[in-house]
């Protein structure tokens, strides 16, 4: 520090205000820091507690080891996730949020994570720091947003979490940001990914299915590439029929009545009815066990073995298929 030692701190104590300390409660990023200002007037760094009360305040992130940067990769994973297409921010909550955040909405014209990434990347070239995006996530992620929406918190938080386990951050079930373990490197997600589609090539799955083994959902385990999966299952039935509801709403209202929209044999016998009926139990089964809000929290860590992975994505396979070929009866 120059030659800044503990005894020429001391001298500055000495200084007319020197012997009123004033407790000031910086907050840098996710990290709190209680310091003391003891009015020095050399406007340099003394040495107070643990280190050094630096005059310009990213000097004390960098001497802890703060990160005061996100990654052009990060900045994009993390933008994509809060600007998801289905689970995301809205155009408008973007737009809110970024005003309330005093960060330049640079390309509001934009598509919703391409607007939000420049946005981002802006704030970060201007302040060369990453404080005022990580207000982003937090005003973003507070749970008091989601009190008319609570199914959108959990779909979203998981995929936020993805993002952010490439820089050790989380954000937990009360919307608090913090720390958490690093996630391994994306040559394991690469491998991960690259077994898994040979194995499922080798089963003949859908192809719909082999869309999910890509990195980001592999980072981890193998639970969100099955999670994503069992989601395009909702997907092709409201494509399929127009409806707009969701888990067991819509398979009894895509698969049940006389006729149903949406049939998977010509159901002339007890045995096709019975098939058809086993088939939307089956669905509405594989929704429960994996789209079910109240249980969402619970399984967004659910470890899911490579083995159990593949058998889970082929079932998802059959019900992909048996879709395809299902046929819409005429509604008299």
């Amino acid at each position: 520090m120059d030659g800044w030692t503990a005894d020429t701190a001391k001298s500055c104590r000495k200084q007319p205000y020197s012997a009123i300390f004033r407790r000031l409660d910086f907050r840098f990023e996710h990290v709190r820091f209680d310091i003391a200002d003891h009015g020095c007037s050399k406007m340099r760094c003394c040495q107070v507690g643990r280190g050094y009360l630096d005059e310009k305040r990213v000097g004390l992130q960098r001497y802890w080891g703060e990160e005061v940067h996100f990654t052009q990769d990060q900045l994009q994973a993390i933008a994509d996730a809060l600007a998801d297409t289905s689970e995301g921010l809205t155009g408008t909550e973007i737009g809110f949020l970024l005003q309330t955040c005093k960060i330049m909405d640079t390309d509001p014209a934009m598509t919703k994570r391409h607007r939000l990434y420049n946005a981002f990347a802006h704030e970060q070239n201007q302040s060369k720091e990453r404080t005022r995006i990580l207000a982003f996530i937090r005003k973003a992620m507070k749970p008091t947003r989601f009190a008319r929406e609570t199914a959108r918190f959990e779909p979203m938080r998981a995929n936020l979490n993805r993002a952010l386990a490439f820089v050790g951050m989380s954000v937990d079930a009360t919307g608090t940001l913090g720390s958490a373990t690093r996630a391994g490197t994306l040559g394991e997600a690469e491998r991960r990914a690259r077994d898994l589609r040979a194995d499922l090539l080798s089963r003949g799955v859908h192809p719909d299915v082999l869309s999910f083994c890509k990195e980001e959902l592999l980072h981890d385990n193998y639970f969100h590439a099955v999670l994503e999966a069992v989601k395009s299952v909702a997907d092709k039935v409201r494509r399929r029929t127009g409806l707009m509801d969701d888990g067991a709403a819509l398979v009894d209202r895509a698969f049940s009545g006389s006729p149903p929209m949406l049939a998977i044999n010509a159901l002339r016998t007890k045995s096709e009815q019975d098939e058809q009926k086993g088939f939307s139990n089956l669905l509405k089964g594989t929704f429960g066990m994996f789209r079910n809000p109240a249980a969402h929290e619970a399984k967004i860590n659910w470890t899911i073995s490579k083995d159990d992975a593949e058998d889970l994505l082929s079932l998802v396979s059959l019900i992909h298929r048996r879709i395809d070929a299902a046929t819409m009866p005429p509604r008299v």
